[in-house]
């Protein structure tokens, strides 16, 4: 399949056919990415996918502990500071 490259306003670009849209699964936002000079358009991927799967491993490896947890508080923590 052949498209052509448009001008739409100061930019350019071509018409996808929505029978390619549907095939592809494309709707929404996209991501663009140059791969050995081809552009690839693929579904953006949702924000933090996969972070329970990444969370729960590092539970798995005891990797989920605060970094400051051993920092104490000082006397100006406990008797100045303010919320």
């Amino acid at each position: 399949m052949k498209a052509r490259v448009v001008r739409i306003g100061n930019s350019k670009g071509i018409r996808i056919p929505k029978s390619v849209l549907e095939q592809c699964q494309l709707h929404g936002a996209v991501d663009l990415e140059i791969q050995q000079g081809q552009l690839v358009i693929r579904s953006a991927a949702k924000p933090r996918v996969g972070w329970a799967a990444a969370f729960a491993e590092m539970h798995r490896h005891a990797d989920d502990q605060l970094l400051d947890a051993e920092i104490t508080s000082s006397s100006w923590d406990e008797n100045e500071w303010m919320w």
